[in-house]
């Protein structure tokens, strides 16, 4: 066997090891628990009964909408590396999303976006990968801390003042942080090569140092709308399945849930799932909903916007070109 029909191999084996790992991973998160699948199975039943079930229809219509600003995002920073259209980028985010199903900590992510590029200089896009998704994380950690506001004052606040205080402190202390190191790509490189294990990559995220100061804002309301979409469909499953609060509450409750789901390290192989619905029903049950509600809504979320257009992504996953000749820039 030759080289070439070696690598012919190695492609088509990777892509159907991805394939596998990818339906298996979705039938072992839906079907690993009966005695939640029937529960969930007769709430189910009942908001297709409901006289809003087109709320349903109507957060399925914006998952495109929620990676096409992560599209937009990519086409922004991966302009540094190569210019890009906007249907080749979304292309890209899809196949990075497939691959960062199936990857600790969505490392695979990195791995699908660099994949789709030409450039023989597409390693440097890691950077560009990286402050993206930190921009992300800006826009959680920005909102979510006043959801987060909300549950101290409401319910802590008045038990432990000094305490409270403390985390207030704390919270406006770390925006502040993540805004400067945003807006200060040096320090945010700095950081990475003070860490041991990182030095290596340091020349990967330099790329990080040539984006200014207004792609920068542009990227951060990129964020902050891709963030909006996302709380819109929490919102919209939670009113379906039963879910009836204030305004001022919901967007607490989501907020909250998804600055507490972000903070915490990712450990699980499908890192969206788990966090985000303990810290969901525990939010919520301080708003006096039911759970099993609160938990429907977060798994249909993860289903709709990660599990779903994972799947999906499987069509660009086999149409990547593993082995190919870079161009120059």
């Amino acid at each position: 066997m030759n080289i070439v029909s070696n690598r012919k191999f190695l492609l088509y084996l990777g892509k159907a090891i991805v394939l596998l790992l990818t339906l298996f991973f979705l039938y072992r998160q839906i079907f690993a628990a009966p005695d939640t699948l029937l529960s969930w199975a007769g709430i189910w039943r009942e908001a297709f009964a409901s006289p809003v079930r087109y709320l349903l229809l109507l957060t399925a219509l914006l998952i495109p909408v929620n990676w096409g600003f992560e599209a937009r995002k990519w086409q922004l920073l991966g302009s540094k590396v190569e210019r890009m259209s906007f249907t080749r980028a979304y292309k890209a985010v899809m196949v990075g999303l497939t691959l960062g199903f199936i990857t600790p900590n969505r490392i695979g992510d990195y791995a699908g976006r660099v994949l789709v590029l030409k450039s023989r200089q597409r390693l440097d896009a890691i950077g560009a990968i990286f402050i993206g998704r930190f921009s992300q994380l800006v826009a959680t950690v920005l909102v979510g801390t006043g959801g987060l506001f909300y549950f101290i004052i409401q319910f802590y606040w008045h038990l432990y003042p000094e305490v409270c205080m403390s985390v207030v402190l704390l919270l406006l202390a770390l925006n502040g942080a993540m805004l400067l190191l945003l807006y200060n790509a040096r320090a945010m490189v700095a950081l990475v090569a003070a860490v041991q294990p990182l030095r290596k990559v340091v020349r990967y995220v330099a790329i990080m140092n040539r984006y200014s100061t207004r792609e920068v804002t542009r990227l951060l309301w990129l964020s902050l709308g891709r963030y909006l979409v996302f709380l819109t469909q929490f919102v919209l499953l939670l009113y379906l399945f039963q879910v009836r609060l204030p305004l001022v509450q919901y967007l607490s409750g989501v907020s909250g849930t998804f600055f507490l789901k972000s903070m915490a390290p990712s450990v699980t192989i499908i890192s969206d799932l788990g966090v985000r619905e303990l810290s969901a029903m525990y939010l919520f049950g301080l708003l006096g909903q039911e759970r099993l509600q609160v938990l429907s809504a977060s798994l249909s979320l993860w289903l709709l916007n990660i599990a779903v257009p994972s799947a999906i992504g499987l069509i660009f996953v086999f149409r990547v070109k593993f082995f190919r000749k870079g161009k120059n820039r």
